[in-house]
């Protein structure tokens, strides 16, 4: 067996009077591909830190094979020293021919100042100062945050292709699916590894944690309830939501029903509600902005929704696409150039950016929520003990009293959910919230957004989530087009391809156009054979995966298949895994052809 590239043997680390880390290891061997869980505050970013040689361990040793060549990138990255992009992306020592090469397809001016850039530009940025120095090893802190869906579809086909090893810590669920092969669950100061991907992860914990809790019913009262408390942060949270999962469907089924009965008789619907049934209604709404060369940029064209009471609408496209935009012309804060806004009656609404500038890090958790003092928190017109509503946070009592900085930012980010979802709102909106989130956490907000009575209007970019809670989702398509389609992520994907189908089918249909002289060069309006055969073979392999998809999952529905043949349990759910890894890359690829061949064609 080859040495590692990288291990860590015995690391301990001592945090705020208690070992945050008692005794981690792990090794990463030549073509590892793992991703690092855990609960925000359990030590993760420190952990990588230490791998990465930044930071010095309280114990224990690292091991670095000679010459293996190790690039770290932040969650936050530091601009200091470098003017331009440029300069950032080989401080390390990258050649400027291939970082220039990274910060073009990530669409990165390599002269810009780097005193310009947005949160997504600076991550972008930082990812082609790791990548374009060909490392042996990629040590990635949250990879994905502040990037929009296209970035992320291209991280995910780089890291693919990418010959290294490499160890992520991400909450994206859809994207550590799609690339990792291995686990490394970082759990009470201990590192747990699982061979498998990281779709098998939720159960390989869960039975983990059930017998612990059988152990621990032997062991004393301070053990069962340290284990208890962190069951219920995953086990039986997950396990609630599967009937919420389902409730959302029928959420959806109804949001479906409703958008082709509006299609049909719009002006039915005209009046007739009750009062604080409607949200909010646009009606054939436009909104562009001006350029510098005295043009405009058209955000939002012509575009109709009705949200009532009740409905959870994602904003899904690209960074710059105009979400933010829209969110406050949906809200009332701004007006739209053409068309109406109607707003309901007696809205209260809750913004939540996730911006935590608002939060005072000398003060303690306990008093950002009691700002008036005492103990109690207000949560939608009822009183709450601080250590009770931290708690519903995932937050320990003893953290009650500890100040916001010492808290990572996942868990401050935690906070400022926890103090705004206190405040009365039946309309919440949420711009980017799942950003520095653990998984458990989302697992959390899911629970509170589907229990929560009031409108969500939400923008992430995490596809999982979406799945997870809205009804329905708005794309933005470009050129100002938007387009509602009933569902998560996955639906919106599944919606496309369908109406993509049938536009196909209408084309086909169409009399061929008598062909006329023309001297001119004639413009592209179709894709090129390379792409036209590759979009043709999607479309035909698709159906085919998923037809495999649904015959393994029969196999794995008999509940006695691991006890007469763990063998062919652990290859059907490995094969399982690998066919929902090619289908989610093959849809990926078949919207990106399927948007260019409509942008060829004029629509």
């Amino acid at each position: 067996m080859a040495p590692p590239l990288l291990a860590l043997r015995d690391i301990k680390v001592d945090f705020a009077d208690q070992m945050l880390i008692d005794g981690a290891a792990f090794s990463l061997a030549p073509g590892d591909r793992l991703c690092l869980i855990g609960r925000n505050g359990a030590g993760k970013s420190t952990l990588l830190r230490i791998a990465a040689g930044l930071t010095e361990a309280d114990g224990g040793e690292r091991f670095v094979q000679p010459g293996t060549k190790i690039a770290y990138l932040r969650q936050v990255p530091d601009f200091a020293g470098a003017e331009t992009v440029l300069d950032y992306a080989t401080a390390e020592g990258a050649p400027a021919h291939q970082a220039e090469a990274v910060l073009g397809d990530l669409g990165l001016d390599p002269a810009a100042p780097t005193s310009s850039l947005s949160g997504g530009e600076g991550r972008k940025a930082a990812l082609a100062r790791v990548l374009a120095g060909e490392p042996d090893v990629l040590l990635l802190d949250e990879p994905t945050n502040h990037l929009d869906l296209p970035s992320i579809e291209w991280l995910e086909n780089r890291l693919t292709q990418f010959r290294g090893a490499f160890i992520l810590i991400s909450h994206d669920r859809a994207f550590l699916k799609r690339l990792t092969a291995g686990c490394l669950w970082l759990d009470r100061g201990t590192i747990r590894r699982l061979d498998k991907g990281f779709a098998q992860f939720d159960d390989w914990s869960e039975q983990i944690l059930a017998e612990e809790e059988v152990t621990a019913r032997k062991l004393d009262k301070l053990i069962e309830q340290e284990t208890q408390w962190s069951r219920e942060g995953i086990s039986a949270r997950r396990k609630r939501n599967q009937g919420r999962l389902r409730r959302l469907a029928d959420m959806r089924n109804q949001r479906a029903q409703r958008v082709r009965q509006t299609g049909r008789a719009e002006m039915g619907l005209e009046s007739g509600q009750s009062s604080g049934t409607l949200v909010v209604e646009a009606k054939h709404v436009s909104k562009s902005w001006p350029l510098p060369d005295g043009g405009s940029r058209m955000v939002v064209r012509d575009f109709s929704t009705r949200i009532l009471r009740g409905d959870k609408v994602g904003l899904i496209g690209p960074n710059g696409a105009g979400k933010t935009t829209l969110l406050k012309i949906l809200t009332g804060q701004l007006q739209p150039d053409e068309g109406t806004i109607r707003m309901g009656t007696n809205l209260t609404p809750v913004y939540v950016d996730q911006s935590r500038a608002s939060l005072n890090p000398e003060a303690t958790l306990w008093d950002t929520l009691c700002e008036g003092g005492g103990d109690q928190v207000m949560v939608r017109g009822q009183p709450r003990h601080v250590v009770s509503y931290l708690r519903d946070f995932l937050f320990r009592e003893q953290q009650a009293r500890q100040p916001v900085k010492a808290l990572s930012g996942g868990e401050q980010c935690r906070l400022l959910l926890a103090r705004a979802l206190a405040k009365p709102s039946n309309l919440l909106i949420l711009d980017e919230p799942t950003n520095d989130l653990d998984m458990d956490t989302l697992d959390l907000l899911q629970e509170l957004l589907a229990d929560y009575d009031g409108t969500l209007l939400l923008v992430s970019h995490d596809r999982d989530f979406l799945d997870r809670v809205v009804t329905s989702v708005i794309g933005f398509e470009g050129d100002g087009v938007l387009r509602e389609y009933p569902g998560g992520y996955s639906d919106f994907i599944r919606q496309r391809k369908d109406d993509a189908s049938a536009a196909d089918a209408r084309r086909e249909s169409r009399p061929a156009a008598p062909k006329t002289a023309d001297a001119r060069p004639k413009q592209q309006t179709k894709l090129s054979y390379k792409d036209g055969l590759a979009l043709e073979q999607l479309q035909k392999r698709m159906p085919e995966i998923e037809a495999e998809i649904g015959s393994l999952e029969n196999v794995l529905a008999d509940p006695d298949l691991y006890a007469k043949n763990p063998e062919k349990f652990a290859k059907t759910t490995e094969k399982l895994d690998a066919l929902r890894a090619e289908l989610a890359e093959a849809e990926e690829r078949w919207l990106e052809l399927e948007m260019k061949r409509e942008a060829l064609s004029g629509g």
